[in-house]
């Protein structure tokens, strides 16, 4: 069959590297790809959110399935458009339909879901620039650190943790008043500050039958010891050492089970990845966030531990026949480690050409903000290159990564050093 992949980071270059092994693929395109993807599919120059160019695409090319990477064109209804088109709606999509992901889109539909089905979260209350006021009040019932989340999607950037109440307040009024985050902080969801470690939990489902994949954990801090700026992740380690088998039978009673049941009772259509952002709080676990797709660089140590044919399982997806597939995971640990452009999360500079790729032998290098120029790799984005690893323990895989990440360079190259440092 022919699948085109949509997106162009780290994520979507582990989509590609592992499609690619299955004999089930014949064809296969990236839209838009990086310089990793171009090794191994056709790239595309098209914008993720250009439905009407993605569609010229897929009648030009015969493409029979279309995978969705990022957020952006499942909030913006992806799936509703190949479902409402006469020429598109034989082709499966991967990704829920638009309703259903208002669950990433929407940080306060996400809460009254979990609230309506039961599902362990954090106490919250939501605010708009009418009742500014009201925020403030709700902000003094609360002990620090404070969280402010703005509603919409603002690339993980809009959630904000503050200890001093005034800053609080301060933060609150500059997202729904001066409009800090764009549209996206039209609304503020303020939650209770929850205490514990963080982990995130994956799930596929057809709409019925669902499948848990390997938990892992990300790190989203720029600064060793995760301090300063949050960032899109900085490193990610599989499966993740403290989840034991009772507590992941907790994940799934108390949360996975109610999450699929409430997606068929509110009639929200899902096809695809749930990710599930969770908090462990003592020995119970709460969900923190839901997205509607894989995580970066959560992908980038789930997938390779992932021994079946993922086109299969997105077959499977399609036709409503998850129940029939069993997973199969690889024993080993799987670490990754981000490389980022000088700067980031902040203001950096692009097209610094990237040596050593090809000497990577003991790891596997997803190629994230990065592209081909004149036949180089240079860099293209802040998150530049995901370094990925196995090893019988997470410490051994952690331990290639960086002695991989030794033959790579480009100028001011930066990644943290420190990645399961806390586990």
């Amino acid at each position: 069959m022919t699948i085109l992949i949509l997106g162009s980071g780290g994520r979507e270059h582990t989509f590609a590297w592992k499609i690619s092994q299955s004999p089930l693929c014949k064809n296969l395109y990236v839209a838009p790809g990086n310089s990793g993807t171009a090794k191994i599919a056709t790239n595309v120059n098209i914008g993720v959110t250009d439905f009407q160019a993605i569609k010229t695409l897929v009648l030009e090319k015969e493409i029979n399935m279309v995978v969705v990477g990022p957020e952006d064109p499942l909030v913006q209804g992806v799936h509703d458009f190949f479902l409402n088109d006469a020429d598109l709606k034989h082709v499966s999509v991967i990704g829920p339909e638009k309703a259903a992901a208002e669950l990433e889109g929407s940080k306060e539909f996400a809460k009254e879901f979990m609230y309506r089905h039961n599902i362990p979260t954090a106490a919250y209350q939501s605010f708009d620039a009418s009742n500014v006021q009201e925020g403030y009040a709700f902000l003094e019932t609360l002990n620090p650190p404070y969280v402010l989340k703005a509603d919409g999607l603002a690339a993980g950037k809009g959630v904000l943790i503050l200890n001093s109440l005034e800053e609080a307040k301060a933060e609150l009024k500059s997202m729904l008043v001066d409009a800090k985050f764009g549209t996206a902080s039209n609304k503020v969801v303020i939650e209770e500050f929850l205490d514990g470690i963080e982990l995130s939990c994956f799930v596929l489902t057809d709409g019925k039958n669902y499948k848990i994949l390997p938990t892992a954990k990300d790190y989203k801090r720029i600064g060793e010891g995760d301090t300063g700026l949050n960032t899109g992740g900085m490193g990610a380690v599989s499966p993740v050492p403290f989840v034991t088998e009772a507590f992941l039978n907790k994940i799934e009673e108390r949360i996975v089970k109610p999450t699929i049941s409430g997606l068929q009772k509110d009639n929200l259509p899902y096809k695809g990845f749930v990710f599930i952002g969770l908090i462990k709080v003592g020995d119970d676990p709460k969900v923190i966030e839901y997205n509607v797709r894989m995580g970066d660089p959560e992908t980038e140590v789930v997938l390779p531990r992932l021994k079946n044919d993922l086109v299969e399982i997105f077959q499977a997806i399609a036709n409503q026949t998850l129940d029939k597939v069993a997973i199969e995971i690889d024993e080993r640990a799987a670490t990754t480690v981000m490389l980022v452009s000088g700067g980031y999360p902040e203001a950096y500079e692009k097209g610094k050409e990237i040596s050593g790729v090809e000497n990577i032998t003991d790891s596997i290098a997803f190629h994230a903000g990065a592209k081909l120029e004149n036949d180089k790799i240079v860099t293209s984005g802040g998150r530049v290159m995901a370094i990925t690893s196995y090893g019988d323990t997470y410490k051994e895989a952690i331990k290639k990564s960086y002695q991989s990440i030794e033959k790579l360079h480009f100028d001011k190259m930066y990644y943290r050093k420190d990645i399961g440092f806390d586990l």
